[in-house]
């Protein structure tokens, strides 16, 4: 199986759709899997246009989305206070969003990274659960494709060809 996390902020631009779709269908047709985690904005425009998908879900019913995969496990909470700069300061719902980020790059099992990441941030910043991700990516040298620079599209392309 080929992975790759469609995640990104909530504010990611409605125009942005039409993008991520060309994105989505062509990497449905290299067989890969989408990972994302049912939140407003990129997170649910890579999921409508997926084929196949693992949606990890910080607890039941997120956003209504039917997910099976709503438990984090213990070690993912583990993992995310290690990456997250300010772990005690966030509530326990904040944590299972963070937990949750862990299995979208890593995988239900915690041992099965995505091949890459497709995001997009706000002026191009890593903040948030997309924050989260990313530094994650960062340190296990996962590639970043941020669609708030130009011309990703192509890079996309380009790079991903099996």
């Amino acid at each position: 199986m080929k992975y790759y996390a469609g995640i990104g902020s909530r504010e990611t631009p409605v125009e942005l759709k039409e993008k991520i779709k060309i994105i989505v269908e062509y990497l449905n047709g290299l067989d890969y899997t989408l990972r994302s985690g049912a939140a407003p904005g990129a997170d649910t425009f890579f999921e409508e246009y997926t084929n196949r998908k693992e949606i990890f879900l910080p607890w039941r019913d997120f956003n209504g989305n039917d997910s099976q995969l709503y438990t984090p496990t213990k070690e993912s909470f583990e993992m995310a206070a290690k990456y997250h700069p300010n772990w005690g300061r966030l509530s326990i719902g904040a944590r299972k969003l963070m937990a949750r980020n862990c299995h979208q790059v890593l995988g239900q099992d915690l041992k099965t990274p995505v091949k890459f990441i497709v995001c997009w941030t706000k002026d191009g910043d890593a903040t948030g659960g997309t924050g989260q991700a990313l530094r994650m990516a960062i340190n296990l040298n996962i590639p970043i494709y941020n669609l708030f620079f130009e011309n990703m599209v192509e890079k996309i392309i380009e790079d991903i060809k099996f």
